[in-house]
C-alpha cells in the first residue's frame, strides 16, 4: 500500500438546495400571521419591495382559464426560479374580494365584508376591550405598599414574587427565612398580611388554605366548615358518608358546604395578568356554493407584496459603482423571488386545501360522524406532490367552515375498523360517539365495557382498552369518578 501523496478526480451527484428554496419550502409551513411578519421584515431589508394589506382572497376558478403567468414573468431571468413542487397547468387562481359573494365566503364568521371593514369603516377591535391590568405581582405590589412598611416590605416583595400565577407560594418559608437572614415568625407574619389582600385566596400554600381564606373571608369558616376543608381528599373520593360523620352534620348542611365551596376559586391568581386569550384567525374560508365548494385563502391576513419596478429603474440608471449595482440586482431578484414564493405558496395551500374538502366533502355536508380516515400519503398522491409539502401546508394553518374552525391537521385521522365489514371509519367519529354517548346516559353511568356494545352496535369494531384511551384524550372521566361527580352534584 502506497503512502505517498497523490491527486484523486471523482465523480459524484448530490442534491443540493440553494438558501433561497430552503426559504421557499419553509414559507409553506408558515400561518397567514407567520407570513405577515416574515413580508414585514423583507419590506425592511429590500426597497424594492411593497406591501399593501387588503382584503382580497385567492380562490380556484371554476371555468378553465389560461395559466397565469404574471408571476412567471417577475422571475423572468432570476436565477431564484426553482419549482416549489407544483403544477401551474392544473390550476389557476384570481384575485377577489370577499364581500363579492354576497352574504361573504368567511364561513361559519357570517361577516358581511371583509375582516378589515370592506363596508367602509373598520370593524370594532375586540382586543380592546381586553383587560389590560398588569399582573398579579404589581396588582399585589401596590396593594401591599398600602398596608406593610419599613424591613416588612422587602419581605413582603420576595414573597411575592414567590407567588405563581395561579396565586399560590410555592417555596417554603423556612427557605425565604433563611434565604433573607430574618425568623420564620416573622416571614409568616407578613405572609398573613399578603393573604388579606385581593384576590381573597393568593398567598396560600395549598388548596386547603386557599379555600379557608376565601371561607373566612365570606365568614362560613365554622368547625364544620374547617373538617370538611381539611378532608378535601374525602370529598374527592365522593365519601359523603364519612364526611357527615366527621362534620358532625346532616345532608342539608353538606350539602350547603358543598355548594358553598363550589362558589370559591382555586386559582385566584389568574384573574389578573397573563397573556390574554388570542383568537385563531382561519387562514381559509370553506363556502357550499350552488357549483360545489368554494375555497378561499383569507386576504385580511395576507398582505400583498409588490415589486417597485419605477424605483429600481430610478436607482439603476443614476450614477453607482460595481458594489451598488450589484447590491441592486440582488435586491431585485430578492424581490422577485419573495413574489413568486408567495403566490406559488398560496397556490399549494389552495390544492392541498381542494383536495381535503373532497376527501372529506361528508364531514362538511353531514357533520363529525362522517369523517373519513385520511393520511397524508393519500393527499400527496392524489394532488401528485411530496407528502412532506401537504405536511408543511397542513401546519399551523386554520380552516373556517359552517360547522366552526378546524386545524387542518383535524382532517387526518386514523381509521377503525367497520364491525359490519364496511368502509374503515375514522377515529374522530369514534371519539364523537363516545361523548354522545356519555353525554345522554341518564341515571344509570356507562362502563367501558358497555360503551364497547353500544360502539358495536353502531358499527364501530373497537377494544376497550381503545375506548378507555379516547374517552381519556375527550376529558371524560371513568365510570367510577362520573359516578363519584354525580353523586356530590345531587350533595
Amino acid at each position: 500500500m502506497s503512502l505517498a501523496p497523490r491527486l484523486d478526480l471523482r465523480q459524484s451527484q448530490s442534491l443540493v438546495m440553494t438558501p433561497q428554496l430552503q426559504q421557499a419550502i419553509k414559507l409553506l409551513a408558515l400561518s397567514n400571521l407567520e407570513i405577515e411578519g416574515f413580508i414585514a421584515e423583507e419590506v425592511e431589508k429590500n426597497p424594492l419591495l411593497e406591501a399593501s394589506q387588503t382584503d382580497e382572497v385567492v380562490r380556484p376558478e371554476r371555468a378553465e382559464a389560461p395559466d397565469p403567468a404574471g408571476a412567471d414573468e417577475l422571475v423572468a431571468g432570476s436565477a431564484a426560479a426553482e419549482p416549489l413542487d407544483i403544477d401551474y397547468a392544473t390550476e389557476s387562481h384570481q384575485q377577489d374580494s370577499v364581500a363579492d359573494g354576497g352574504g361573504g365566503h368567511d364561513g361559519a364568521l357570517s361577516m358581511t365584508g371583509g375582516a378589515t371593514g370592506s363596508m367602509g369603516g373598520e370593524a370594532p377591535d375586540l382586543d380592546a376591550f381586553a383587560d389590560t391590568g398588569g399582573t398579579l405581582a404589581d396588582h399585589l405590589t401596590a396593594q401591599a405598599g398600602a398596608v406593610i412598611d419599613g424591613a416588612d416590605w422587602f419581605i413582603a416583595q420576595h414573597l411575592i414574587d414567590q407567588i405563581d400565577e395561579a396565586g399560590y407560594l410555592t417555596v417554603s418559608l423556612l427557605d425565604i427565612a433563611t434565604r433573607l437572614g430574618v425568623a420564620q415568625a416573622r416571614v409568616e407574619s407578613v405572609l398573613r398580611l399578603i393573604q388579606t389582600l385581593d384576590p381573597t385566596g393568593v398567598g396560600a400554600r395549598d388548596l386547603a388554605e386557599c379555600l379557608a381564606l376565601q371561607a373566612k373571608e365570606a365568614d362560613r369558616y365554622d368547625p364544620c366548615m374547617a373538617k370538611l376543608i381539611a378532608n378535601l381528599d374525602l370529598l374527592a373520593r365522593g365519601d359523603l358518608g364519612r364526611l357527615k360523620r366527621m362534620c358532625q352534620c346532616d345532608d342539608e348542611d353538606m350539602a350547603d358546604m358543598i355548594r358553598e365551596l363550589r362558589g370559591y376559586d382555586p386559582k385566584p391568581g389568574c384573574r389578573h395578568g397573563g397573556e390574554p386569550a388570542q383568537a385563531v384567525t382561519p387562514d381559509l374560508f370553506v363556502v357550499r356554493t350552488k357549483s360545489g365548494w368554494g375555497i378561499e385563502l383569507n386576504g385580511a391576513t395576507l398582505p400583498r407584496v409588490l415589486v417597485n419596478r419605477r424605483y429600481y429603474n430610478e436607482l439603476s440608471t443614476g450614477p453607482q459603482d460595481k458594489t451598488s449595482k450589484a447590491w441592486l440586482s440582488d435586491c431585485l431578484a430578492s424581490a422577485n423571488w419573495l413574489v413568486k414564493a408567495l403566490d406559488q405558496r398560496q397556490r399549494t395551500i389552495i390544492k392541498v386545501a381542494t383536495e381535503i374538502v373532497k376527501q372529506q366533502e361528508a364531514f362538511f355536508l353531514h357533520g363529525v360522524a362522517h369523517l373519513r380516515p385520511l393520511t397524508l400519503a393519500r393527499v400527496a398522491e392524489a394532488i401528485e406532490m411530496h407528502e412532506s409539502t401537504v405536511s408543511r401546508v397542513t401546519s399551523n394553518k386554520y380552516l373556517s367552515c359552517a360547522r366552526g374552525q378546524f386545524e387542518l391537521k383535524y382532517f387526518f385521522t386514523s381509521a377503525i375498523q367497520a364491525a359490519d365489514g364496511g368502509d374503515a371509519v375514522s377515529a374522530e367519529a369514534v371519539k364523537s360517539a363516545i361523548r354522545s354517548l356519555v353525554a345522554n346516559e341518564g341515571a344509570k353511568i356507562l362502563s367501558d365495557d358497555t360503551l364497547v356494545e353500544l360502539l358495536n352496535a353502531r358499527g364501530f369494531d373497537i377494544a376497550r382498552r381503545t375506548v378507555a384511551k379516547y374517552r381519556e384524550a375527550i376529558g371524560i372521566g371513568s365510570s367510577v369518578q362520573r359516578r363519584r361527580q354525580r353523586t356530590l352534584e345531587g350533595a
